[in-house]
Order: structure tokens, then sequence, then C-alpha cells
């Protein structure tokens, strides 16, 4: 059981630039399906990708692979012929959010945006276009979504991953890293890690994937991770203390960070007094959940979070 991706995703690729094709490679290495990418000037053609399968993706899957994925003209010509339901986005700034909206526009299920920069005013716009749509955007500026051992989409390693208990949802893709190798390296792994962005304009939200993990049956227990700015990790809290009966461990980035700074992602800033690391980290521990001091304690923190509730 997984949440979002699976073996049953069909991903098609919006942007072959030079990031776009490494992570796309790494992905088909690691057993995903990936079965085509629009290009406006390039559909009839095949964009090739071989190499040795990833030994860390999935299980019997072994040898080289040589994948031809097919161009087509628009999204909405891609998802009619093979039957993509899900999309990442590696289309430059400027560009993306038209991306975006194309992909929603051609009934894309899963929209996983990975490009960073993308101006607040064009996600603006794309929150409002998606609005009433069946599109389910993640990101934008996010390490991606993966269910181990069954589908990578965007740039996470793959090889730090394990199937198991835990459900991971992170604004920082560094820390969701760190989070994904003290699970697989104290036993309990995880059923899918999701890496919401850090941009103050997003799309699906803390709120959105604790839902997803309280409703999964082989999600057991759940860590999140935040970080300074905005209220969305108090709005997590709320949530979790009204309608999440699993365990839950947390991490909160940028204890030491000065008012009015932006620290990294560009939704990171405390402004007014409002989204410091103490009163997110007050709330989630008023919420119940077990609260990291240090991302080295993350992985111990899910351990304590499951200890408490008797599920360890």
């Amino acid at each position: 059981m997984s949440v979002l991706v699976g073996t049953g995703t069909k991903l098609l690729v919006q942007g072959l630039g030079g990031a776009g094709k490494f992570h796309v490679d790494r992905s088909i290495a690691y057993g995903t399906q990936v079965v085509a990418a629009p290009h406006p000037t390039r559909a009839g053609e095949v964009e090739v990708f071989e190499g040795e399968v990833d030994a860390s993706g999935v299980p019997g899957r072994t040898g080289s692979y040589r994948v031809e994925v097919p161009i087509f003209a628009t999204v909405r010509d891609a998802v009619a012929a093979t039957g993509a339901n899900a999309s990442v986005v590696f289309v430059p700034p400027p560009f993306a959010a038209d991306a975006i909206m194309e992909a929603a526009d051609a009934g894309v299920e899963l929209v996983v945006v990975i490009t960073d920069g993308i101006p607040i005013q064009d996600m603006v716009r794309v929150k409002r276009y998606l609005e009433g749509k069946r599109t389910r955007l993640v990101g934008p500026n996010c390490p991606g979504v993966i269910t181990p051992h069954e589908c990578r989409i965007g740039i996470m390693p793959g090889y730090i991953h394990e199937t198991g208990r835990v459900g991971v949802v992170s604004r920082s893709g560094t820390l969701t890293y760190e989070a994904v190798k003290q699970l697989t390296d104290n036993g309990l792994g995880q059923t899918t890690a999701v890496g919401i962005g850090g941009d103050p304009v997003n799309g699906t939200n803390f709120v959105d994937v604790l839902r997803l993990f309280q409703d999964d049956p082989a999600t057991e227990a759940i860590i999140m991770i935040g970080e300074i700015g905005g209220t969305a990790e108090e709005e997590a809290a709320a949530f979790i203390r009204d309608h999440v009966t699993k365990p839950v461990a947390a991490f909160i980035a940028g204890t030491t960070a000065p008012a009015g700074k932006r620290m990294g992602h560009a939704g990171a800033i405390i402004s007014g007094g409002a989204g410091t690391a103490a009163e997110k980290i007050a709330a989630l521990e008023a919420a119940g959940a077990v609260v990291a001091v240090t991302p080295s304690d993350m992985g111990d923190a899910v351990l304590e979070a499951m200890r408490r509730a008797g599920s360890a």
C-alpha cells in the first residue's frame, strides 16, 4: 500500500533538458514506468534511456535496461496515447506555470514540480486555475515523491529508501533524505515519502498528506518535517490533534534563524513575530507529536512516538 504513486503510475516528463534527462534516467533505472514526453517540435521522435538497473529499485529486476520514451506534440496527445496519469516538471521557471496548467488541462491526476524559482504570481495563477480540477499538484521546488521499490518521481536518491511502516512528509528536500536514511537504518522503512516544497504558494500541503497517511492502512506512523515561516505547521498540528490517530514525530528547522531574514526556501521567513520555530514546536507538542531536537534525532523521535502509542 502506498499514497500518491505506486506500480500503477505511468509517468510523463515535461522538460527533457539536462536535469530532466538525468533524473528521469534514474527513475527508469529504479523501475518507474516512464511512458511519454511532450515537446512541440519533436513529435514523433523517441528519447532513449539505457543503463544498468538500480539494485535498490524493484526487487528481482536486474541487469540492464533500454527504454524508448515517445515524444508527442502536447501533453494531451501524450495522455491519450499512453494513459499517463502523472507528470514530473523540470521546465525552467518562466515556463513552468504553463506546463502545470497544460498537464491539468489534459487531465493528469498528479503533477510533481521540481522546478525552483517559479514567480509567486505565476503560482497564484496556477492555484486559481487548478480549482475544481482533479489534478493534484505537489511542489513546486520539491524533491518529489517516492514509494520504495515501486515508483520514484523527482530527484530523491532511491538507494536510501526501504519499504516499511512510516509515512514521510517534508518541506525540506535534504532533511527528507536524512529522515528517510534514519528510518531505513533503524528498520522502520517508509510507505511513501512526499516532499511538498518550501515555496510560499504550493500545491499539496501538510494537512493533505497527513490525511492520506492517516487513511493508508500500511502507514503505522508519520514523520513531518517543517521549517520557519508561514502557518502550515500550526495548521498541521491542529489537524493532528483532531484527526490523526497514528503516532506522529516531527522536526522544525530554523530554531536559530533571525526574524525578518529569509533562510533558504522562499517561504522560510519569520515576519511580524509569526512563523517562529518555537511556535511551531509548541503547537506540535500540544497536539501529541514527538518533536526531534536536532536532525540526527528524527529516527529516534519516530521510535519514541511509536513506543508511546504502543506500536513500536
